[in-house]
């Protein structure tokens, strides 16, 4: 089968940074597997940050936690789903990825594709999406529903994948005020065109910011720059407040917190599937919800750049991209 992969951490401009490769197709599904013709894959920022340090040894490692396509075979304990179903989800960091015709996964993290998207546009979503919903509903246990007058949930770094699905999450099943950070004209836009109430700039005063918006912020969901803005953080978020954090945190005061009896969580959408823990399902389950809030236009997918077909020439022009630290949405790749 085609496939795309790496055998040692390079720079992406770097020729060699991905290669095209022809390997043997997976075995047959076993357990609860489903064995996946891949159509369309995405690029996240964990793509590019395992090629450039986890360095495989000069052995073949396949890339990839993005992919929507159809099941081709199911393993003898599948319940969930069977062959010709189109499905989409965001795989696991401990097995071979996406980046390939063929692919492994088990259907505990997999979900029944949007029916209102292309495959492209559903590749766009499953990792964003699990990360974002884990993040606001389990780890920040954000209430659903409910209106909560002068109550909001900030959601650092606007502008990207993450984000664009978060934003979209707080504002169609919660009842808070979303407050979206960005400083360029076109990310404060695009957050805007999401459904963010107000866009708030992150290379100015957030906690002035806030407080001439009269809101309280009891949760905040810091997906880009937390060190940076970490002391502002502590001090706009509400007492007894969460705040949940996905990039970098070692050099985070939590003594900070301390004052507003405040706590800081982490969201790790691979844990799940990590550990094999029981509530695995729990992914299949939310991506289900989402495909449902997508087919009935409550949410739009997050695609904005199309590269082409998955080779291994547009899978660094992904990885490129979100390095650059400018991406707006996700970028995909179809067919090979």
């Amino acid at each position: 089968m085609k496939a795309i992969g790496y055998t040692h951490c390079h720079p992406v401009s770097h020729p060699e940074a991905l290669l095209d490769l022809v390997l043997p197709e997976p075995a047959a599904p076993q357990g609860r597997e489903l064995l996946v013709e891949v159509r369309a894959v995405s690029v996240n920022p964990v793509d590019a940050k395992q090629r450039a340090a986890a360095d495989p040894g000069g052995r073949p490692r396949l890339l990839g936690f993005d992919a929507a396509g159809v099941v081709r075979a199911a393993g003898p304990d599948c319940r969930l789903f069977r062959p010709g179903d189109a499905v989409y989800y965001a795989g696991a960091v401990n097995r071979p990825g996406s980046n390939a015709e063929l692919h492994l996964v088990d259907e505990r993290i997999v979900g029944p594709k949007p029916a209102s998207l292309s495959f492209a546009e559903a590749a766009a979503m499953p990792l964003t999406t699990i990360t974002a919903y884990e993040a606001l509903f389990e780890r920040l246990r954000m209430p659903r529903g409910e209106s909560r007058p002068g109550e909001a949930v900030l959601i650092l770094g606007g502008g990207g994948g993450v984000a664009s699905i978060a934003i979209q999450l707080a504002r169609q099943l919660t009842g808070l005020t979303v407050l979206a950070t960005a400083s360029r004209p076109e990310t404060r836009d695009w957050c805007l065109s999401l459904g963010a109430h107000h866009v708030l700039d992150h290379a100015g005063d957030l906690p002035a910011q806030v407080k001439a918006l009269g809101v309280r912020v009891p949760h905040v969901f810091a997906i880009a720059g937390t060190e940076r803005h970490w002391d502002a953080i502590c001090r706009l978020l509400a007492p007894f407040g969460l705040a949940c954090v996905i990039d970098a945190a070692a050099g985070l005061d939590v003594q900070k917190l301390r004052p507003i009896s405040g706590g800081l969580v982490f969201e790790g959408m691979f844990t799940r599937a990590l550990h094999r823990t029981p509530d695995m399902e729990e992914q299949h389950r939310l991506l289900a919800e989402v495909a449902g809030l997508i087919d009935t236009g409550r949410v739009r997918h997050t695609m904005t750049q199309h590269l082409g077909r998955i080779d291994a020439a547009n899978l660094k022009r992904g990885h490129a991209l979100v390095e650059s630290g400018t991406m707006r949405g996700k970028a995909v790749l179809e067919g090979f």
